[in-house]
């Protein structure tokens, strides 16, 4: 903005003098002068200035004559429901009053008296604090109040009758936090839990409609003026129109009003062209569902947000509000019922869509496969079930990062578009489109498209309209484009002036054509085009919060655990389902445990992005999946064992579709373990080894230390050896004697990073921290034996990271198994440290493997592009691969996500410590597990799939109630290795509780016929989608117990089959 050149502009008025000379200086004002671009654009810049001049420019008669209003109030630390606010003691407020601190709630009563001679005015509340408010009218949420979000006036009536009543009684709930929280200094700093909050306006007003309607005329030229540029000629005539405006326009005198609205409608009213660009826009509210306010204060958020949406719905019926997120509408069902059956009702005329189809915003990378599945199962349901329908498009604006198998699971769900804006915020390259079609690792496509004004919260001005044709990568290609108005993030939603800007803007000469649109629309435009579209495939990577894969790290292990232990319960139950007619499948508590998991998966909750409160609650609700889920495992063991023969003990449960033989430490009275070898089918049970083992099959682990302190632990098919501070020498494959370890260095080897982002601290870990690296040197004379061999051998080591960190380890080698383990055990003290572990391999590849949902990518080693540079931090799943022509090496882990390969450097991030919003991220004890295992050939024919399952799903010993059963018995198996049978549950349909759903996928990248078995009584077998919905060509035959199945690269194949009757 450049400096005012004279105060207040080149035009001065005065309004006294004769009529005489009034219409002389009217008559001067048309005549032709010479026009000064700046100082006319300034002079009308004044002229509607909320600032300057507000005794005799426009703006300050927006509002007339004022009235105060009798206040009331108390303070609570609880988000009390109303009916029990209105009960509490009230004392007597005024403006000015203070209240607080941080996240506790001011209720206001607020008596009003409306003057007689206001009737046939508009009259409003005007309220202003710097809290969240939400007006109660007759016990019903009716508008948020928030000055960040441009609401401070309520309308009580937009015309007052002879008949409307004079009195009435509001109550208003201020939530002591901003739009955006309470940061101390900063918006993303941790929350300062004694800011104070003040009441500065609370009165009657007589509003101006009119007034109100020709400051956004005149903005709206303004914005044309400028945005057009002093080299386009409807610039000017914008300017000069708002010129002439403001020159026939005397604010004392609202019957001069009319005269310049009949100019700024003859603008407005000369149209563009046939070709013009058009701009769909929607009313948008993104909420987040926590970040920098706990998930309780979403609750309130959504009402104030949604209520305030409802009333301009009300106003005009063709304004269309889009909303995602399931969770946040079941919360409003629940606490506000009301609220919830106007959003159904809207929904009915159209008006309220519903979009997304998931639980909540979910982050696109961590989440597993079956998870992401989930949050559209949940979501799609609780949409048809509340608003008769499923949604038709994906919505995930601001997530960080987009997994290569997200449009398979979106087809497989029901949706074939995709919105989003979030690569607008890449760091290195842009990207190239903004309308495109994207195909997925299994070649499913879906049409996306980023709105191109780079937003979810615009605001209507005629810069963004101008943005977002300017910026649009398409042109030529499709000629329409989304558009989403409302403030956001933490809500607030759509404004009346926002409505009247895009009408007035609807098709005006010189800006695109603006249609107030829904999603339906705009896609159905995009498809009609889909033919010009260029094609992107495989994952859309953020070049940017890459530091979220690691971020709070006890998050994602609460994550991966949960995953787990769901994928378990689900399972057992299902199988004590066939086995046992007495059984009930817990249908209604799995529901709610998925339910919390996928609430924590929102993108700025597993990511570690969110403030304290929020960790520790989801911390909570991992802790409740947790012990319910061990509950449930156990009552589903029980009801598995009942009637089997055998003693009583334990009942050794393999959850994977492929037959283990593992070392396992079982429990031994008075608490002790012993450890066991054994072996138990897929999906299925085996009972406990009795004390008379017999002789070992396989070659028993050696353990040898060395003179010199080194330690070699050696099982026949690899061997390890480790020097005196716990480094790894030396990785042999035994068979071929091939070395994996790089010549002359160190693996295992821990290193720090400074980290210190430009900005985002919990996002971001910048590209400068890798020239930061510092090797943590241990002390030889550390490593220790830990386990001296047979079936299991280890060796132990302690090292100081830093005078505040210190890290403890056990290497662990067991008999038969193909990979060495790392439990590793952190007190973790830092400030903007990233601690990693590194492994050179002796392996020359141009790109690595990484694990990602329902199967795996390829990413280059190298930084020969600004494209591959960017992505010097990525993501993965359970495991990553580096592999040559006739030999790999895999890293496996059981709760990490960030990780690179760069060169011949394996890389896995394990721990930062950023500092905002949550100034204890990461401080404390972590406990983790990472493994490493060479294999000859690729990693498909090694079996490094089927490891990293391994280690992340272990053996459950259970114990049994009553007798155990005494043989192994087997519910499933898969006749590939490349088909990995995924998850078995029951059917979500009421009516099929003795129909269970089985999900499998090609884990490989080929296309491949397999058999699957099973022993249980199946009555029908038919192939479903993700939402359980039956193909009607689907029909399996079931021969021999036995199903057919075919898949091409990374299928996700789900089936339904039918149990028979239980015997009675």
């Amino acid at each position: 903005m450049p400096e005012p050149l004279v105060p207040g502009g080149a035009a001065t008025r005065q309004h006294q003098g004769s009529s005489g000379e009034r219409s002389g200086r009217i008559a001067m004002a048309v005549a032709p002068f010479l026009k000064h671009w700046r100082t006319t654009f300034e002079r009308v810049e004044k002229f509607v200035s909320p600032i300057y001049f507000t005794d005799c420019n426009l703006r300050g008669r927006l509002f007339g004559d004022r009235c105060p209003v009798t206040l009331s109030s108390f303070l609570t630390p609880e988000r009390l429901p109303y009916e029990e606010a209105v009960q509490q003691d009230f004392s007597p407020a005024q403006v000015g009053d203070s209240f607080g601190p941080t996240w506790w709630t001011c209720w206001f009563r607020v008596e009003l008296v409306i003057p007689e001679a206001w009737v046939g005015q508009e009259v409003h509340l005007c309220w202003e604090s710097d809290g969240e408010s939400l007006v109660w009218r007759d016990g019903e949420p009716v508008q948020g109040l928030t000055k960040e979000g441009e609401k401070t006036s309520y309308v009580l009536t937009d015309k007052l009758g002879e008949g409307d009543p004079r009195s009435l009684t509001l109550y208003i709930e201020v939530a002591c936090n901003g739009l955006l929280g309470a940061g101390k200094g900063s918006m993303i700093a941790a929350p300062d839990p004694e800011k104070m909050f003040r009441l500065s306006q609370a009165e009657l007003a007589v509003f101006h409609r009119d007034v109100h309607k020709l400051l956004v005329d005149l903005e709206l030229l303004l914005g044309m003026a400028k945005g057009l540029g002093e080299d386009n000629q409807r610039s000017f005539q914008a300017l000069y129109t708002a010129n002439q405006m403001v020159n026939v326009c005397d604010p004392a005198k609202p019957e001069t009003y009319s005269t310049a609205k009949a100019l700024a409608s003859k603008f407005f009213g000369q149209h563009g062209g046939e070709s013009q660009h058009t701009i769909h826009a929607m009313g948008h509210c993104h909420i987040d569902t926590a970040w920098l306010w706990p998930f309780k204060e979403t609750v309130r958020k959504c009402a104030r947000s949604w209520s305030t949406a409802v009333k301009l719905m009300e106003q005009d019926p063709e304004f269309v509000f889009v909303c995602s997120q399931a969770q946040q509408l079941q919360w409003v069902k629940n606490h506000y019922p009301g609220l919830h059956a106007r959003l159904q009702e809207f929904a009915c005329r159209g008006q309220f869509v519903p979009v997304g189809g998931t639980w909540v915003e979910m982050d696109g990378n961590l989440p597993s496969g079956e998870s992401m599945v989930r949050q559209f199962l949940q979501g799609q349901n609780f949409f048809l079930q509340e608003f008769g329908k499923v949604c038709s498009e994906f919505w995930l604006p601001d997530t960080f990062g987009y997994s290569a198998q997200l449009p398979q699971i979106m087809r497989g769900c029901g949706i074939k578009r995709f919105l989003t804006q979030k690569l607008s915020w890449n760091l290195v390259n842009s990207f190239p489109h903004h309308t495109f079609i994207w195909e997925g690792l299994d070649g499913s496509q879906v049409l996306v498209h980023f709105p191109p004004g780079d937003s979810y919260g615009m605001q209507g001005t005629v810069e963004e309209v101008l943005k977002t044709v300017t910026n649009n990568r398409d042109k030529g290609r499709t000629n329409h484009s989304g558009f989403l108005f409302g403030f956001g993030d933490g809500g607030g939603g759509p404004t009346q002036t926002m409505l009247d800007r895009l009408k007035r803007l609807s098709n005006a000469d010189g800006l695109p054509r603006v249609q107030l649109s829904s999603p339906e629309q705009l896609f159905t435009a995009l498809e009609r085009d889909s033919g010009q579209l260029c094609t992107w495939v495989g994952e859309l990577f953020l070049e940017l919060h890459n530091g979220t894969y690691t971020t709070h790290a006890q998050l994602k292990k609460g994550n991966r655990e949960c995953e787990q232990i769901l994928h378990d319960v689900e399972l057992l139950s299902s199988l004590a389902l066939a086995r046992s007619a007495q059984f009930l499948y817990p249908a209604a508590q799995l529901e709610h445990l998925w339910r919390l998991l996928l609430l924590n998966q929102f993108h700025d909750v597993l990511t570690g992005s969110c403030i304290q409160l929020v960790a520790e609650d989801a911390m909570s609700y991992y802790e409740d999946i947790r012990s319910h889920g061990n509950t449930l495992l156990s009552t589903a063991a029980a009801a598995l064992c009942a009637g089997e023969p055998g003693p009583e003990g334990l009942l050794i449960v393999n959850t994977l579709p492929w037959k283990r033989t593992e070392v396992l430490a079982l429990p031994k009275p008075g608490g002790a373990h012993s450890l066991a070898l054994v072996t138990v089918p897929s999906v299925g049970y085996a009972p406990a080894p009795t004390s008379l083992q017999p002789l070992l099959p396989q070659q028993p682990v050696f353990v040898v230390q060395e003179t010199d302190g080194s330690v070699t632990l050696d099982n026949g098919i690899i061997r390890v050896r480790l020097d005196p501070t716990g480094c790894l020498t030396s990785l042999v494959l035994v068979a071929s004697g091939r070395e994996a370890i790089a010549e002359g260095a160190l693996g295992n080897q821990f290193v720090l990073f400074d980290d210190v982002p430009l900005y985002w601290d919990a996002w971001d870990v910048m590209d400068y921290h890798l020239e930061t690296r510092k090797p943590v040197r241990g002390q030889a004379g550390t490593l220790a034996v830990g386990t001296e061999g047979g079936l299991r051998g280890s060796a132990w080591f302690l090292l100081q990271i830093s005078p505040s960190s210190r890290l403890s380890q056990e290497v662990v080698l067991d008999i038969g198994c193909p990979y060495v383990r790392f439990h590793t055990e952190v007190h973790w003290h830092e400030a903007h440290k990233f601690l990693k572990v590194e492994f050179p391999a002796r392996i020359r590849s141009p790109q690595a493997t990484y694990e990602i949902q329902f199967g795996h990518l390829q990413r280059p080693t190298h930084y020969n592009t600004s494209w591959d540079w960017a992505r010097y931090e990525v993501w993965a799943q359970r495991w990553i691969d580096l592999s040559e022509c006739d030999f790999g090496l895999a890293l496996l882990n059981n709760c990490k996500y960030g990780a690179s390969v760069r060169g011949n450097v394996l890389s896995l991030s394990l721990l930062r410590a950023p500092k905002a919003p949550d100034v204890t991220a990461d401080m404390g004890r972590h406990e983790f597990t990472y493994a490493l295992m060479p294999h000859k050939g690729s990693f498909q024919e090694a079996g490094v799939i089927h490891a990293a399952y391994n280690l992340n799903f272990p053996l459950l010993a259970l114990p049994a109630p009553g007798p155990a059963p005494a043989t192994t018995w087997s519910a499933f198996s898969v006749s590939s290795p490349a088909v990995v049978l995924e998850t078995i549950k029951q059917a979500e349909k009421s009516h099929q509780h003795r129909t269970l759903v089985l999900r499998l996928y090609e884990a490989h990248g080929s296309h491949v016929d397999c058999w699957l078995y099973t022993s249980l009584p199946i009555q029908e077998a038919i192939l479903c989608n993700l939402l359980e919905q039956r193909d009607p060509t689907g029909h399996l035959s079931l021969r021999d117990n036995r199903l057919k199945l075919t898949f091409s690269p990374f299928q996700v194949r789900s089936l339904l089959l039918v149990l028979q009757p239980p015997p009675n």
